[in-house]
């Protein structure tokens, strides 16, 4: 499936470097930075950007293009047109980088195990950014686009996997001990990384773009609270889930019950504490931010 590049630009804590954040990964574990325009000889995309001439650095990583500028313009003036000129070039299925033995530097992949409220779930985190966005795997059918995930299915003790930024959470059978399986999984996932070899194809991050597209316009037809509860969720609660190697998606809200209705993904799917969880934490932050809108949240697949 042909790639349809979007651009998001997103400021930094320097005034002077604005990043420009793609839905597709632009390099496999690698980061370049090139200071002018004979550094760029690898990077058509990055000696296009030099020719703009408030220009200072270029940086390319897996999934954005930074640039620090001179300050004979304003970052609000041209952001726009510079995030247009990224796009239309992505978007021609050029040349971002032309890597070669001499160019690729092999970045060394660390990955550590990380315990989730979960007894079944681990969390695997990588010093790499992995994905873009959460996918979840419920069995070896839904990995068609997830090469990393499908091989994860050939051990026997996996049964579930969700992958999310920069980590790789994995539910397992109860057949297997977390102590006598973690390190295989360790050194497993470390190889498949460091070889470059594809997480997720281009098709499922077009799938997952869609579905985001999809989401933000049925967003805009909810109601009030509805739309109040998905706010809430995803500037309060995902980021403490998400530490716990798992996420949270709003369902629905019922205004006459006064009842959220969410799905629980990762480490939070099928775990033990998840009903705590939804009582003393979600329901709790619900009823306390949106008074009297709010009487209970429940799990759909919980």
């Amino acid at each position: 499936m042909e790639k349809n590049f979007e651009i998001k630009i997103e400021p930094t804590s320097n005034p002077s470097i604005i990043k420009f954040e793609t839905n597709y990964f632009l390099t496999q574990h690698t980061s370049y930075e090139y200071e002018n325009i004979d550094q760029a000889k690898n990077s058509p995309l990055a000696q296009q950007l030099f020719y703009l001439p408030f220009v200072r650095r270029v940086f390319i990583a897996q999934n954005f293009i930074a640039i620090d500028k001179f300050d004979i313009v304003e970052w609000n003036d041209v952001q726009d047109e510079v995030a247009e000129q990224i796009k239309k070039y992505l978007n021609t299925e050029q040349i971002v980088i032309s890597e070669s033995e001499d160019t690729i530097k092999k970045t060394p992949i660390t990955i550590y195990a990380e315990s989730t409220p979960n007894p079944a779930v681990l969390k695997f985190v990588a010093n790499k950014k992995l994905v873009t966005s959460g996918h979840e795997f419920k069995n070896i059918d839904d990995t068609k686009e997830a090469p990393l995930a499908e091989k994860l299915f050939h051990f026997p003790f996996v049964k579930e996997v969700y992958i999310d930024e920069n980590y790789i959470s994995i539910n397992k059978y109860d057949m297997a001990d977390w102590n006598d399986i973690t390190l295989e999984v360790r050194e497993f996932l470390k190889e498949y990384l460091e070889q470059g070899k594809e997480v997720l194809s281009a098709n499922a991050t077009t799938s997952q773009s869609e579905v985001q597209k999809q989401s933000d316009h049925d967003f805009d037809k909810l109601d009030e609270v509805s739309k109040d509860i998905i706010n809430i969720i995803e500037e309060y609660i995902k980021p403490a889930v998400a530490s716990d190697g798992g996420n949270i998606m709003f369902d629905s809200y019922d205004p006459v019950s006064k009842g959220v209705k969410v799905i629980l993904q990762g480490a939070c799917s099928g775990c033990p504490s998840s009903t705590m969880t939804l009582k003393n934490g979600i329901e709790n932050m619900l009823k306390e931010m949106l008074k009297n809108k709010v009487e209970f949240v429940e799990a759909v697949n919980g």
